[in-house]
């Protein structure tokens, strides 16, 4: 197995986290950490301003004329009941899409970088076995599909690859995107990894139900990788069928385009379809399986490249170290290009601060530099899922992008009452490694698992590695002050408001979305009366007794008197505070109600759903309940918390 992370250092020790929360399973070096819970990305104040998402009941017909795009990060253009009904019956197209899609099926661009670049297995067959000196195997889809649907679909995401929308209405385009009908140009396989899981080495993993079609290159020379979840088995399907469920599909398909919006990296979907077959599932391993109805999402992402891409080859000794500077040097060059165009002019050297003065020089190795960049990208992303409380449930180093991506949607889910210890992962119980809380250390804990596999490929020594983490703590706790600013509204970060704040929040289980939502409404008037403080929080603030009103009363004084002396317009502060805390977020149950009426055959709530996460900022008068605290049957199994099983 790969080795672990080196003690020889305590990049933890950067990060200085606000609310404690014991780290068994760390190294003793991680145990200095406590937890960071927020903090997205800059660029999270201003939403990406174009997306044209289709959500209507059939696919779209030729000739309409209809598109929902994101001109700014203002409220003002909203969505009522009534006119995402409308849509769901109508949907159109603008003069955008059709200019700008305009492809067919057969006329995309397709090029197969991955497997022309880098050795595959030399077999074609799908037995269960290990790949050795491979990086992938060429399979086929094989799900079973009878009278396959489409149940929904993402134009913005067609977009990414000039796709003519109209192509959606395609009869065969189910059959398509189960893989029951090949694609012209497509040339399927499946990818070979290992990783880490719960922090023990799991050896070989690999795409055991998802099969990529291949490279699809836009007119901007973008490439962007196909692949079908739920496509049948593979040579890494280990036990399992290879197939996915229409439960699980949706959540996935869902949360993609949701953490889009929300502007946080991710990979995307493109469209969901069912198999029209049941698929046999155990969701609680607890022997009481039944069948379900399967289905396929056709995932995209620039590259699905992880971590544990790399630690595989590691891990199998010296005749495949070879292999890990060849993945190095691919991704390099088709996603890093920057990184292959450094020169020394850029002086990019920095002092390590140990004793001996000693210089990380970023130009002079060129796989430094981007494990530097991998490091940093993983700490935005994480720093931006704590922004918008969404805590992933997996992050084995198999689930870890190397382009810093949120990757394989499972048992997901955004934080409802404010608990630090959240995990929605009921196989994560035992010891919650996988919590909200602990996903910073996580992130740096499987950043020093994929400097170890660098370093035993001797692409970067151990202080390029130990400078990698390093960077990872200070960019994460750089997102994390800026956003924590901006969510609040404050003219600076200050730490012991925000500590407070939290503490406030755990105690009294506040509703994590709908509080920082609420809080744009707090006037920075230090004159208002003592017992309107809290009128504005009263939704959130929900039987709490006389102690602890006072301790609210306490806080808001505190921070109306920093936002006074902000000298920023209440109006200001509030159009700002609202572009960085969400009024949607796609909560558990919500996924459920959609999921229920899905199997039943009705797809509308999950295109309604679709519709709405476009624009999780603004207000949509009509759609209020979709902000609502989670009903009582939210808690059962299977909806607030899910096994890896699907």
């Amino acid at each position: 197995m790969p080795p672990l992370l080196s003690q020889s250092s305590s990049p933890l020790s950067l990060l200085r986290f606000l609310l404690p929360i014991k780290s068994p399973f760390y190294p003793p070096s991680f145990l200095k950490s406590q937890f960071c819970p927020l903090s997205p990305p800059a660029h999270l104040c201003k939403p990406s301003l174009s997306r044209h998402v289709s959500t209507s009941s059939s696919p779209p017909s030729s000739g309409s004329s209809s598109s929902v795009s994101m001109e700014s990060s203002s409220p003002e253009p909203t969505v009522s009941l009534d006119s995402v009904t409308l849509d769901l019956k109508n949907q159109t197209l603008g003069p955008d899409d059709a200019s700008t899609a305009k492809l067919k099926l057969e006329d995309l661009n397709w090029d197969h970088s991955f497997v022309r670049a880098l050795p595959g297995d030399p077999r074609a067959d799908t037995i269960p076995r290990q790949v050795m000196h491979a990086c992938y195997t060429k399979v086929l889809p094989s799900a079973e599909v009878e009278n396959p649907e489409l149940v929904a679909w993402s134009d913005s995401v067609a977009d990414l690859f000039d796709l003519d929308l109209k192509e959606f209405e395609r009869p065969d385009f189910p059959l398509l995107f189960s893989g029951a009908s090949p694609l012209v140009g497509a040339l399927p396989y499946a990818q070979c990894y290992g990783g880490h899981q719960f922090g023990m080495w799991a050896g070989q993993l690999g795409d055991g139900r998802a099969i990529t079609l291949g490279e699809v290159v836009n007119s901007k020379s973008e490439r962007w990788e196909l692949q079908l979840k739920g496509a049948g088995r593979t040579p890494y399907s280990r036990f399992a069928d290879g197939l996915a469920v229409l439960r699980s599909s949706i959540r996935e398909f869902l949360c993609s385009e949701a953490m889009h919006s929300l502007g946080i990296p991710t990979t995307r979907a493109l469209s969901l379809v069912t198999t029209g077959k049941n698929v046999t599932r155990d969701m609680f391993y607890d022997g009481n399986a039944k069948e379900e109805p399967g289905a396929i999402v056709c995932r995209v992402a620039p590259s699905f490249l992880r971590f544990g891409s790399y630690q595989i080859h590691a891990s199998r000794g010296k005749e495949d170290l070879e292999i890990v500077r060849a993945l190095a040097d691919y991704a390099i060059r088709h996603h890093f290009p920057h990184i292959e165009n450094m020169n020394k002019s850029e002086g990019l050297s920095f002092s390590t601060g140990d004793e001996d003065h000693s210089v990380v020089d970023l130009t002079s190795n060129k796989y430094a530099a981007w494990t530097v960049e991998i490091a940093e990208r993983t700490a935005s992303m994480i720093a931006s899922w704590q922004g918008v409380g969404f805590t992933h449930g997996v992050m084995n180093t198999d689930n870890m992008s190397i382009l810093g991506l949120t990757i394989d949607y499972g048992p997901f889910g955004f934080l409802d009452a404010f608990d630090p210890s959240f995990t929605p992962n009921t196989t994560d119980l035992p010891g919650r490694r996988y919590c909200f809380a602990n996903q910073p250390d996580i992130g740096l804990w499987n950043i020093a698992q994929f400097t170890a596999t660098l370093s035993t490929a001797k692409l970067i020594d151990n202080k390029e590695a130990d400078y990698a983490m390093e960077r990872y703590g200070n960019k994460f706790m750089d997102e994390y002050q800026a956003m924590m600013t901006r969510k609040l509204g404050l003219p600076k970060y200050n730490k012991q408001l925000i500590s407070k704040l939290l503490n406030n929040m755990a105690v009294d289980k506040v509703d994590y979305t709908n509080f920082f939502r609420l809080l744009s409404n707090v006037k920075a008037d230090p004159n208002i009366p003592e017992d309107e403080l809290l009128v504005p929080l009263k939704a959130v603030l929900l039987d709490i007794g006389q102690e602890r009103k006072e301790a609210w009363i306490s806080w808001v004084q505190t921070y109306v008197h920093e936002l006074a002396a902000s000298g920023i317009s209440d109006e200001q502060r509030k159009a700002q505070m609202d572009s960085v805390n969400p009024k949607y977020v796609l909560r558990n149950y919500l996924c459920q109600t959609a999921i229920d009426a899905a199997e039943q055959g009705d797809y509308s709530e999950v295109r309604r759903l679709l519709k709405l996460m476009e624009r999780p900022y603004d207000e949509h008068p009509g759609m209020e309940k979709y902000a609502r605290l989670p009903p009582a049957w939210a808690y059962r199994p299977g909806v607030c918390m899910l096994s890896c099983s699907s």
